[in-house]
């Protein structure tokens, strides 16, 4: 059986100016004919009811006539041709009454019928005494009443629907604006704030938006200082630890040879390299990292990171490219990335360099579920005891200082994968810029040892 495809409604159609249009209009047009209606009823009632009055003034004088003997005056007579059927039988069972039809020809009528007219019917001898009066201008006065109601009724909705979008756009506005600080605050800018100027004064009244608007910028200026204060006591803790660890690392060397010395000097180095790690934490945090751009063949870089890990990690190149970007930083990330493969994953661990893109891939079980969804988090580990889960923060950190795209994911056919995609490096003519800050290692061309394609390597 075929699925019917649900219709799905545009975008647009569910902001707040397009509902507030909708509800706008549909409350001006109801209003607009309600009040067309009733103006409409009241104003037809007192015009029938004024040519009814006159009509039956003149059925007694032509009744006064008739029963004298003296001659019907014009517009009047015996069943008159014309007359409705429903007034002659009223009038031959004895009743008067009144009737709105057409009025009876008239000579150069082209549609054979006069206009409008109010009849008025009595009984005269066992049939109908008429007469009739001209109620075309009553009726072109109701017209003239109608179209008067609908162009004012338009103008109306027209002008009512201008001016609550331009209510309603002050306010979505102001909404966008709000929300687009809240997104700022998100993506980490902790300076950014709404500054309503319906905030500014406590004293004047505020209304729903400046309401959210206040609590957001409070919101976010509470949010910074906790942050600032966090990284601060990160910072000072590190710093502090750093005196006595030098002193406690010289101590340590000073020790007896044996296996407990070699188990204090291990901890030393574990703590010295968790103390660097969130010095490089808070530095991050602070968003006061200056980069070093240069220009760099990538493949040379991720070699040199392997061989210094000293780590069985297989090399892949494939079409490598050159990217302009901080070496010390670049293999800072290489090197947590090779290093939490090894410490987390499980061999075979390779890095492909494909382009502008490192990869690192292992064949454990995989980077865990809420990695995955939220990102690298301190000091939270699957490892059993292994790190501190500050290498992939670390990584994800430096990456974009540099303008790198750090990415995590699991292998189809398990292991994790670590992809960093770098920006690539564009010349703008035939040769090397000048001034090349890369060294011989930046202006290596695809053919060089070290920059070569499509080579695989192991590194030890």
């Amino acid at each position: 059986m075929r699925r019917r495809r649900r219709f799905r409604s545009p975008s647009w159609t569910a902001s707040l100016t397009w509902k507030s249009a909708v509800f706008l209009t549909a409350m001006c047009c109801t209003l607009a004919a309600l009040l067309g209606v009733l103006v409409h009823t009241a104003v037809t009632r007192q015009t029938v009811e004024h040519a009814r009055e006159k009509a039956l003034a003149r059925l007694e004088v032509v009744t006064d006539a008739y029963e004298a003997g003296e001659p019907l005056p014009r517009g009047s007579g015996i069943d008159p041709p014309g007359l409705p059927g429903s007034l002659r039988a009223l009038a031959a069972g004895g009743e008067r009454g009144t009737v709105v039809a057409d009025g009876p020809h008239r000579p150069g009528d082209p549609d054979g019928q006069g206009g409008p007219a109010m009849w008025a019917a009595g009984p005269a001898d066992g049939r109908a005494l008429a007469t009739w009066t001209d109620y075309s201008h009553s009726a072109r006065t109701i017209g003239g009443l109608d179209r008067a109601i609908i162009g004012s009724s338009l103008l109306a909705i027209a002008a009512t629907l201008l001016v609550g979008l331009f209510a309603v756009g002050r306010v979505t506005r102001r909404l966008h604006q709000s929300a687009r600080v809240a997104r700022r605050i998100s993506a980490g800018d902790l300076d950014a704030r709404v500054n309503d100027p319906r905030t500014a004064r406590p004293v004047r009244a505020q209304d729903e938006v400046a309401i959210v608007a206040g609590a957001l910028d409070t919101m976010a200026s509470t949010l910074q200082r906790k942050l600032q204060t966090e990284q601060r006591f990160t910072a000072d803790v590190a710093h502090e630890l750093r005196t006595p660890l030098t002193g406690l690392s010289a101590a340590a060397e000073l020790l007896p040879p044996g296996r407990p010395a070699e188990l204090v000097r291990d901890r030393v180095r574990a703590m010295r390299a968790l103390t660097e790690d969130l010095l490089e934490i808070s530095r991050l945090d602070a968003r006061t990292e200056q980069v070093d751009l240069a220009v760099h063949d990538l493949a040379p870089i991720a070699e040199r990171v392997v061989r210094a890990s000293g780590t069985d990690t297989e090399v892949r190149v494939s079409g490598a490219a050159r990217v302009e970007t901080d070496r010390r930083r670049l293999e800072r990330v290489i090197g947590n990335l090779v290093a939490n493969a090894h410490r987390h994953g499980a061999p075979p661990v390779v890095l492909s360099v494909d382009g502008a893109v490192v990869s690192v891939r292992d064949h454990g079980p995989g980077f865990p579920a809420y990695l995955l969804d939220g990102g690298p988090q301190r000091f939270r580990t699957d490892g059993a005891g292994k790190g501190h889960g500050l290498g992939l923060t670390i990584a994800l950190g430096q990456a974009q200082v540099i303008g790198a795209r750090l990415d995590f994911g699991n292998a189809p056919d398990g292991g994790a994968l670590a992809r960093l995609t770098l920006p690539e490096y564009v010349r703008l003519g035939d040769g090397d810029s000048a001034g090349n800050p890369g060294g011989d290692r930046g202006r290596r061309g695809p053919d060089d040892p070290d920059g070569s394609t499509g080579n695989s390597s192991h590194a030890s």
